[in-house]
């Protein structure tokens, strides 16, 4: 076959067409891999056939044809070399091929399947997912730890980033959205570390959330209601527990007719609406240069005409700014941290203003957060893989140094049913919210209060 044809094979070379074949290597030879196929037989294909495709033209075909192509050309390589192949292990073969060449090699089942939340890449060998909050051990393997390093350098460099041994750690994101966190060697000690949390294909709004049982009506059309009158809302939880599918789900609130600017270390939030301006931090060059932080990206988004801010992750300096992006009219901003509970939340707030370097004293600080922050909701990963709303609660003021905050809601666990899951009941306070007077601005009063009772029930 022609080297110009658009197919991607090149020519034969002379080497390929030895006249010496080696005997036949049976399926069922004693070092196998999972296909049955020995591990020399696999290399051997795998070589042979990438010595006879073309990278240029290869690149530029859809994924389907190329598994054709790659599939007819292991047949001929298989016939040649007096190899036995049946249909599933070409298939199969063919099929990692094509993965290695246009994706992510061993990665792309994964990165298909939708059950799996999280892929954790410990080195070449283990490679653990989490399914249903579940975290397994998973059968994929890379070949050794070089192709690892290869899949690792290619995430990086498609978003314009690098990761090696003077640069070992990177945060980056794939084409679909999922936010990637890579560690090299010198500081990785089994082979590169990779941490992949998953793109959701499907927005997730209220109504997927109550399916998922991770809150309840009433307690969704609260947060509607604080999303449709401009609270300025933390979302408070650990890694993993849904922070950021909760930030999603009350920003699809926010007015068509409002500019948002967000601000992320790697972007991943949804926003559906029409103006939406997305900012994104920059790692500084190989000689220390150009680096771009949350900080300055939430400086300059004051300056952008915001209705909202919204911050993927609070997780130092920034904090101060955006305590003050919502003091200065910029209501209905949201962001997400990490912390236990939402009083945590605060005191997480006020020592990553104090990381800033600010030289305000902590009264004036906790005096700025209450009159930035109306609302904390903290959610949880459980014990039974169930993420869920655990808490909501409203800052209300100051009484001495300390700040005074009202639980509107909290998640209270009754028991656990035969398959496991945890069950349980919202805890409601009767005590009226001090932003009261917005609600009824807003015309909300009444749907607040009908809300609150239907909680009880």
């Amino acid at each position: 076959m022609s080297a110009h044809q658009s197919t991607g094979f090149g020519r034969r070379r002379p080497a390929i067409e030895a006249p010496a074949a080696p005997p036949p290597l049976p399926v069922g030879d004693p070092e196998t891999t999972g296909s049955g196929l020995s591990t020399d037989a696999i290399i051997e294909l795998r070589n042979l056939c990438l010595a006879r495709l073309e990278p240029a033209a290869v690149a530029a075909m859809p994924p389907e044809r190329l598994t054709v192509d790659v599939e007819r050309l292991l047949s001929e390589i298989a016939t040649d070399r007096r190899i036995q192949l049946n249909a599933r292990e070409q298939h199969a073969l063919a099929g990692e091929l094509v993965h290695d060449i246009l994706g992510l090699g061993p990665l792309e089942p994964l990165l298909e399947d939708d059950t799996i939340n999280d892929i954790m890449v410990n080195g070449p060998t283990k490679t653990f997912v989490e399914r249903h909050g579940k975290v397994v051990l998973s059968n994929v393997k890379f070949r050794d730890t070089q192709h690892l390093a290869n899949i690792c350098q290619r995430i990086a460099s498609a978003v314009g980033r690098r990761v090696d041994e003077s640069s070992p750690m990177v945060d980056a994101r794939l084409q679909d959205g999922s936010r990637v966190n890579i560690v090299f060697p010198p500081l990785a000690l089994d082979g590169p570390y990779v941490s992949i949390r998953k793109f959701s294909k499907k927005s997730i709004d209220f109504s997927k959330l109550i399916e998922f049982k991770a809150l309840t009506l009433p307690v969704a059309q609260i947060l509607e209601m604080a999303a449709r009158c401009r609270l300025n809302c933390i979302i408070s939880g650990g890694t993993g527990s849904g922070k950021t599918t909760l930030l999603n789900a009350m920003s699809r609130l926010i007015g068509i007719g409002e500019r948002v600017v967000t601000v992320e270390d790697a972007a991943e939030l949804q926003l559906q609406q029409p103006h939406v301006v997305r900012l994104e931090t920059r790692p500084p060059s190989l000689e220390g240069r150009g680096e771009i932080t949350q900080r300055d990206l939430v400086r300059n988004a004051l300056r952008m005409r915001p209705d909202r801010i919204i911050i993927g992750e609070v997780r130092g300096g920034e904090a101060f700014d955006m305590l003050q992006a919502m003091n200065t009219g910029h209501d209905g901003s949201m962001s997400t941290i990490h912390a236990n509970n939402t009083r945590d939340a605060l005191i997480r707030i006020e020592n990553m203003v104090q990381m800033g370097n600010m030289g305000l004293p902590s009264k004036a600080i906790r005096t700025q957060i209450v009159g930035a922050v109306d609302m904390i909701v903290q959610v949880e990963r459980q014990r039974d893989g169930g993420r869920r709303l655990t808490q909501v609660s409203e800052v209300c003021g100051m009484e001495g140094d300390v700040i005074t905050m009202n639980t509107i809601f909290e998640f209270e666990v009754d028991g656990e049913n035969r398959d496991g899951r945890l069950f349980g009941h919202y805890k409601v306070s009767h005590v009226p919210p001090s932003f009261l007077p917005r609600l009824s601005y807003f015309g909300l009063e009444k749907a607040w209060q009908a809300a609150m009772e239907d909680a009880q029930k």
